[in-house]
């Protein structure tokens, strides 16, 4: 049996302190689904299998809040957001910093009030934080864009994304979305009509462009993914009118592609070469279009299939590996694998876990978290679904385990409810 340290609400086992101290990280996973937003991790060498009850648990602390933010994972600091702290003496939101060897919780600061609107399990933050620097960005799901020192978590500025833009969601669910930080550019979606995406500039919060949208229904859950297009940056969103595309220097508008109105529109999108893949859940579906660049710098698109029910995704997300997406039908414990270009299912199949499923993807596998708190190991193989292990993630039940996993320098991060934990997945260790 592994022997265990105890500090200030963090459980570490002796081995860290001892072994693994002097290991430097490698790598960040700064914002939502990774620094190239495909929930797809660089990392080989790891784990097969696991054992019954999961990979070596490394560290796992408290203090993260009631939320489904994921964790961010930046130099040697591991950010989040969430109301309720156990490290707190109130029901408000924190933005909150934590020790990324020994998860040893840094600080905490208050960006507002928490979010109790709809049933329970609805409820609390949602918004993955992004870090640049010595600055991580989160927007509340009141549309409060705040920025913060990473070093103390000092306020630099907050931005209300409704008053000064006019800003607008979709649904009633708050905001969601991680901004993107590109250059000296911080990019994200107010939504509405009236500034559907805009870009400020990174340090003081000072507009830079505004990209307005007519019939623009409001701002959907998803963060922006960049492409390029004959040489010309192009910003892609999902909005609850569909996707659309922006001119990353200009904000000008580019082509849209809209949808029927449906409850929520959440997955961030997919961007391989000149092609964007797109899904909306709640048997809406998935659909693909062609970008091309034109004249005067423009940029068009083509449809190559449209939205098919059957790739629908309500939140889970899809990965992409190789020429294949992998995701949940919709919010079904169904795994689905479908080609990229064609949009055709090839293997369908129940999994281990009950409800929908986040996905992300490392060195030949699909990881796939299901909103029960199972975690299950599956081959990222077009040829047929093989489960490889699976076990249930200690702690969940209570409510359903949304966050996204991140997967970085062989660890696997998981944020469920208050807890974040941390698991070795590198092999020989």
């Amino acid at each position: 049996m592994r022997g265990w340290a105890v500090t200030v609400g963090v459980i570490v086992p002796w081995g860290m302190l001892l072994g693994r101290a002097a290991d430097a990280p490698a790598a960040d996973w700064p914002t939502f689904r990774g620094a190239e937003r495909t929930a797809v991790a660089p990392d080989t060498d790891l784990l097969e299998e696991w054992p019954a009850d999961g990979p070596p648990l490394v560290w796992q602390t408290a203090g993260a809040g009631r939320g489904y933010a994921s964790p961010t994972v930046a130099g040697d600091r591991i950010f989040t957001l969430g109301d309720g702290l156990s490290t707190a003496g109130d029901t408000d939101e924190y933005l909150s910093c934590f020790d990324r060897k020994t998860g040893r919780q840094l600080w905490k600061t208050k960006t507002g009030g928490p979010w109790t609107d709809g049933q329970e399990s609805w409820q609390s933050s949602r918004s993955t934080p992004t870090v640049d620097g010595d600055t991580v960005y989160v927007i509340t799901p009141f549309g409060q864009l705040v920025a913060c020192a990473t070093t103390d978590g000092r306020e630099k500025f907050r931005i209300d994304l409704k008053a000064t833009f006019g800003g607008t969601k979709g649904d009633s669910w708050g905001y969601s979305e991680s901004v993107t930080i590109d250059g000296d550019r911080l990019v994200c979606t107010p939504g509405g009509e009236q500034a559907t995406m805009v870009a400020l500039d990174k340090k003081t919060g000072r507009p830079l462009w505004s990209c307005p949208m007519k019939g623009d229904r409001g701002a959907g859950h998803s963060s922006i993914v960049s492409a390029d297009v004959g040489g010309r940056k192009v910003y892609v969103q999902t909005t609850a009118a569909g996707a659309f595309a922006v001119d990353a220097e200009t904000g000008k508008f580019h082509w849209a592609y809209p949808i029927d109105q449906t409850t929520a529109v959440i997955p961030t999108p997919i961007v391989k070469g000149d092609l964007v893949f797109f899904a909306a859940g709640y048997k809406r579906g998935g659909a693909l279009v062609r970008q091309k660049a034109g004249p005067g710098g423009s940029v068009t698109m083509n449809e190559v299939y449209g939205l098919k029910p059957e790739l629908a995704n309500k939140h889970g997300g899809v990965v992409l590996v190789g020429d294949h997406l992998y995701g949940c039908a919709d919010d079904q414990a169904i795994l689905i694998c479908a080609e990229l270009e064609t949009g055709k299912i090839v293997w369908k199949e129940r999994g281990s876990g009950k409800g929908s499923a986040t996905v992300a993807a490392a060195d030949g596998h699909v990881y796939v978290r299901y909103s029960d708190g199972t975690l299950s190991l599956v081959k990222a193989d077009p040829a047929a679904y093989a489960e490889v292990s699976s076990f249930k993630v200690p702690g969940s039940g209570d409510r359903p385990s949304w966050a996204h996993m991140v997967i970085l320098d062989g660890l696997l991060y998981l944020r469920e409810g208050d807890a974040i934990l941390c698991y070795d997945l590198r092999t020989g260790r």
